[in-house]
């Protein structure tokens, strides 16, 4: 292996680093964009915790018919 080799190995690690952190800022700011940072209140959360028993309790359902279908 020459240098010339070893500059371009090293150059391109750094530069996917790089282009790859971009894309994730850039990814990242794209979906905050257009939502207000509004606090969320208690029905928003009685709401949020009661989708999570749902699909919890869907999760444990599907977990027993896989066990009885065996």
């Amino acid at each position: 292996m020459n240098v010339n080799q070893i500059i371009n190995m090293v150059m391109r690690i750094f530069m996917r680093k790089g282009v790859n952190w971009g894309i994730n800022k850039g990814t990242q700011m794209m979906s905050k964009r257009g939502k207000p940072a509004a606090p969320t209140t208690t029905v928003d959360a009685r709401q949020s915790a009661q989708a999570r028993d749902a699909a919890k309790r869907a999760r444990k359902a599907a977990a027993v018919t896989r066990r009885i279908g065996r």
